[in-house]
């Protein structure tokens, strides 16, 4: 006699066993514990350029195509958005997952300012910054209060005392 005749003549025991195997495995599951996560770095570059009294067919024209243009050139860009207001030309280039930031903003630099001489005079240079999904959202938020001292004393206590043992921890 085999181990599967037993589960053949007894079908309601094979089914008790594949259930306990079944809560045991979701059992398992929930007590994992995620040690690391992936790096995943999501950058975001925005290029700003103001056209003081332009309507936005005009910034359209003079100021936006071109940049987005050369922009689009560059390496490590996933998509690029753009939008022309009255005045003022907004370029969103979102870079591709993990891409070096520092590289992708070094090359939207050489290529804003290889056709800054071609936008119009009146244009104000552009301003590029970046966003990082690091920057954006903090990963803690500390607060401070004292029944003896007061908000100006707090400050002194927390820039003197407190501050440099928080940023002596590397990660901080």
């Amino acid at each position: 006699m085999r181990i599967t005749d037993l589960f053949i003549k007894r079908p309601v025991l094979a089914i008790v066993v594949n259930l306990v195997i079944l809560i045991a495995g979701l059992q398992a599951v929930r007590s994992l514990s995620v040690r690391q996560f992936p790096r995943t770095d999501i950058a975001v570059v925005n290029v700003t350029t103001a056209y003081v009294g332009a309507n936005a067919d005009l910034v359209r024209g003079f100021i936006t195509s071109p940049l987005e243009r050369v922009i689009a050139s560059a390496d490590g860009i996933d998509y690029v958005e753009s939008s022309s207001t009255q005045g003022v030309s907004n370029i969103t280039v979102h870079l591709k997952l993990n891409y070096d930031t520092n590289a992708a903003l070094t090359q939207i630099q050489s290529k804003v300012a290889q056709v800054r001489n071609d936008l119009p005079p009146e244009a104000q240079a552009p301003v590029i910054q970046v966003q990082t999904a690091d920057a954006q959202f903090a990963a803690m938020y500390l607060g401070f209060s004292s029944k003896d001292l007061d908000q100006n004393q707090i400050t002194d206590y927390l820039t003197r005392v407190v501050q440099p043992r928080l940023s002596a921890i590397s990660g901080v």
